[in-house]
């Protein structure tokens, strides 16, 4: 997983996209994408001006990719069988916004240079060229690929069109980037739109670390860059946390009880994070139910009224959960309940509720998913394991 930004150095001065640099660097950050299309100035002049911003990126441990075409290309002399000058300004990768075809992009693919080509994971011509290179025996380090960004409202991709073509690319080796929006006042993007710049439309208007975990929980995307600049500093601390590794399942109290029913280590899935606002009558062992142990999961059977975790009944013998009494008849969706006492059996056991449930006394509301986060809860499936973090404003 990799996050990036990308910035515009036709629109802001370099003294500023330094800066920007400078922060990525702070909050992990690896990957810097501009655009060679549109900066002005003789051949020698972009050359020279890429060159001083490329060797900044590097710097702060920023690995570059520049969007070009086949014009832009033409316009410095050079062709899919000569790509030596990005090779002296020091490019990572091209992203390539215009294909010479299969066969010539695949000339440009073996460049003696180690510089990765960048397809467009979005076009619906982007398949036959990913198998083409596959039966080529073309590796993940020269090809990667990168979605669209859409900077008018409405136009993002359709989310059903999104999870297909993240399932056709999963069938490929090579690595997905997906772009997400800043929310930040007073960004840049292309054209002059100021609606943000997102991959895919339904989550234009989310938070962005919202936007980064519905796009990682889908399966399809390996990593993140933000598509309009500059985004602020708490969004890049907020995109940060996401990339931190998740909590040890070695180390959990869970954990070997799990291991202590059968030899077979068992087989989880990915780490999925959602967002919750902790009720302020949580208790110091719901609080940790809630946010410390691992590894909470589904294990694939549980009703379509609530996702159940039982990982916290399997400790829980001398944790007591009195009960709590919660005002209302019902929990609604996207409330998060622990089972208390009153359910003996059951104790301790994690729950968030789908679909309305009677509150019969026997659980205690201990928090509520953040606006937006029932997308990710869709997206989790058996065996996947599950991190609760809390909930804050940026």
């Amino acid at each position: 997983m990799a996050f990036g930004v990308i910035v515009y150095p036709d629109l802001s001065p370099l003294e500023q996209i330094e800066d920007y640099f400078k922060l990525c660097e702070r909050y992990g950050f690896t990957r810097a994408i501009a655009s060679l299309l549109s900066v002005e100035g003789d051949n020698d002049e972009v050359i020279a001006y890429f060159t001083r911003f490329i060797a900044s990126a590097h710097e702060h441990g920023l690995s570059v990719s520049l969007d070009v075409n086949t014009n832009c290309l033409k316009r410095f002399g050079r062709s899919y069988d000569d790509i030596s000058l990005f090779h002296q300004m020091g490019v990572d990768i091209l992203r390539l916004d215009g294909s010479y075809g299969a066969e010539n992009d695949y000339v440009m693919v073996q460049n003696p240079y180690g510089i990765r080509i960048e397809m467009n994971a979005s076009s619906h011509r982007v398949e036959p060229e990913l198998a083409y290179f596959v039966e080529r025996g073309v590796g993940p380090d020269r090809v990667c690929t990168c979605h669209n960004a859409y900077p008018q409202r409405y136009t993002g991709l359709k989310w059903s069109d999104f999870l297909s073509k993240s399932k056709m690319l999963r069938k490929y080796p090579y690595s997905v980037a997906a772009i997400v929006t800043s929310h930040a006042p007073d960004t840049i993007s292309l054209w002059g739109c100021n609606d943000g710049l997102p991959t895919v439309e339904r989550l234009r208007d989310l938070p962005i670390d919202l936007q980064a975990r519905i796009l990682l929980a889908t399966g399809g995307v390996d990593d993140i860059v933000i598509g309009n600049a500059f985004a602020s500093e708490a969004e890049l601390a907020a995109l940060s946390e996401v990339a931190q590794p998740p909590k040890s399942l070695e180390d959990s109290q869970i954990y070997k009880e799990i291991l202590a029913y059968g030899p077979q280590r068992p087989v989880f899935g990915p780490t999925k994070r959602l967002r919750v606002i902790a009720e302020p009558d949580i208790t110091p062992i719901e609080r940790e139910t809630l946010f410390e142990l691992v590894p909470q999961l589904d294990n694939g059977d549980s009703s379509e009224w609530i996702w159940r975790s039982r990982s916290g009944r399997l400790i829980n013998s001398d944790r007591p959960i009195p009960p709590r009494r919660t005002e209302g008849d019902m929990f609604p969706v996207g409330s998060v309940v622990v089972v208390n006492d009153e359910y003996p059996h059951y104790s301790g056991e994690l729950q968030i509720v789908r679909e309305p449930i009677v509150n019969d006394g026997k659980r205690n509301l201990v928090a509520r998913l953040a606006p937006g986060e029932e997308m990710v809860l869709d997206l989790i499936e058996a065996n996947d394991l599950v991190e609760f973090i809390p909930y804050r404003p940026y």
